[in-house]
């Protein structure tokens, strides 16, 4: 057991996220290849394992990496693009026209490597991706070490990546199977709402992804007037009608519920669906606000995620955890209402198991996949710290992130990116900048 251990962290804090609330002082995390061998006291470890590398992080915070639960990682590429417009303009005379114009398989490749540098930096080290030619975004994923869940868009009009709903199954299809066997990739299906796809393709998209025991991203319940106008369309909630026809289930991601009534409380509650708060582009957009504490208390499944960073502007689940908590009281009207353990798990344990993966990553527990965000607090400028939990979701920028390990490998090393390009990164970036600003000119 002792010669297995390949390193020890030994650092000042350690958050595990379960048990809920629990912080550990002067602790070190034993990683055994990909997994986490041991959580023990500084002195138990150098006894143990004295022959293990060690990784001294004296002025540190451990928690496990972040998982963003939804987003659109090639979307970076448009960041800044649109601001400042409500979800149906920002759609239909912005973001839809500049992606008939620019995206490709270089646009996605490109745009997906800016994302993964920016959440890597951030201490996310996985995250589930909606958007065209997801076979690229697996290509960057897995080069840049992180895990990720690909949701294959299905939708009724065309794009640059398919021209029929019919055609967007059959390359997504293509896109689960070339990914078969790879562990830190997975494929889901994204029917991309209830207002792009309709009711013949809706139903198939639930039987084949309970036939391939797949998980199912769709965005639900974003605004009111969407809402309204299904109401007025079929007498019942999108929700509620998306059940009834099979597509909500324990494997049905559903991304932002701004809008929520009693019986989608009971939906929710009887399929064990998931739901996905992306705080920040629901306020930049104004599409509403999601009753988090709410679903909570009633035993709903609640993720995290960033959205992209075109209706955002950032990836960074470090200000989105801040806002959640905020946000959540304010709708609450409750001071005690999305508290920093609640908030850190929505972040980790809660967006593992909406993924299926809670059994493997989400918390730092012995046996599961070594992914381990670290904070560096030696410099930061909100002292005293007395709560590491508190100081987590109240204080942190993301700037402090100095080191991330996923399935124990060192993705970022105090600071610098291991795995990818950074200079690439931002020579492309500045490539794309001139073209597409070509457009806002």
């Amino acid at each position: 057991m002792t010669s297995s251990v390949d390193c020890i962290l030994l650092a000042r804090w350690i958050i595990p996220v379960v048990p809920s609330g629990q912080v550990l002082e002067q602790h070190a995390l034993a990683l055994s290849g990909d997994t986490l061998a041991a959580i023990v006291p500084h002195d138990q470890a150098l006894q143990r394992y004295p022959n293990a590398k060690r990784i001294e992080l004296p002025n540190h915070l451990l928690i496990p990496g972040l998982i963003n639960l939804h987003g659109h990682a090639a979307m970076t590429l448009l960041r800044g693009y649109a601001d400042d417009m409500a979800l149906p303009g920002w759609l239909e005379q912005c973001i839809w026209p500049a992606e008939k114009n620019w995206v490709d398989e270089i646009f996605v490749r490109d745009g997906t490597r800016i994302a993964c540098a920016e959440m890597i930096r951030t201490g996310t080290s996985t995250f589930a991706d909606m958007y065209f030619y997801p076979d690229q975004v697996g290509q960057v994923a897995a080069q840049s070490g992180m895990r990720a869940q690909l949701a294959f868009p299905v939708m009724n009009f065309p794009t640059a990546w398919a021209r029929s709903a019919e055609e967007y199954l059959s390359r997504g299809l293509e896109v689960h199977d070339s990914f078969k066997g790879e562990d830190r990739i997975q494929v889901a299906f994204g029917p991309h709402a209830p207002y792009s796809l309709d009711d013949r393709m809706l139903e198939k998209v639930g039987v084949l992804a309970g036939e391939l025991d797949a998980a199912i991203q769709i965005h639900l319940h974003e605004t009111a007037g969407e809402v309204v106008d299904y109401r007025q369309r079929h007498g019942e909630s999108p929700l509620h009608r998306l059940n009834s026809m099979g597509l909500i289930g324990p494997r049905t991601q559903c991304v932002h519920m701004t809008q929520i009534d009693d019986q989608d409380i009971i939906d929710l509650q009887q399929t064990h669906a998931h739901v996905v708060h992306c705080p920040e582009s629901n306020l930049k957009i104004a599409s509403g606000l999601c009753p988090v504490q709410r679903l909570l208390d009633a035993g709903i499944n609640v993720g995290l995620g960033t959205d992209g960073a075109a209706s955002n502007n950032d990836l960074n689940l470090i200000g989105e955890m801040r806002t959640a908590a905020l946000l959540g009281k304010a709708v609450a009207e409750r001071a005690d209402a999305c508290s920093a353990e609640q908030v850190l798990a929505m972040a980790t344990i809660n967006a593992a198991r909406a993924l299926g993966c809670e059994d493997r990553i989400g918390s730092l527990e012995v046996g599961k996949q070594a992914d381990i965000a670290a904070f560096d607090l030696s410099n930061t400028p909100s002292l005293p710290l007395y709560k590491p939990l508190s100081w987590l979701i109240y204080c942190a920028t993301g700037r402090e992130v100095s080191h991330l390990w996923v399935a124990g490998r060192l993705l970022l090393d105090r600071g610098e990116l291991t795995s990818l390009d950074a200079q690439e990164i931002h020579r492309s970036a500045e490539i794309w900048s001139h073209k597409i600003g070509r457009d806002l000119a």
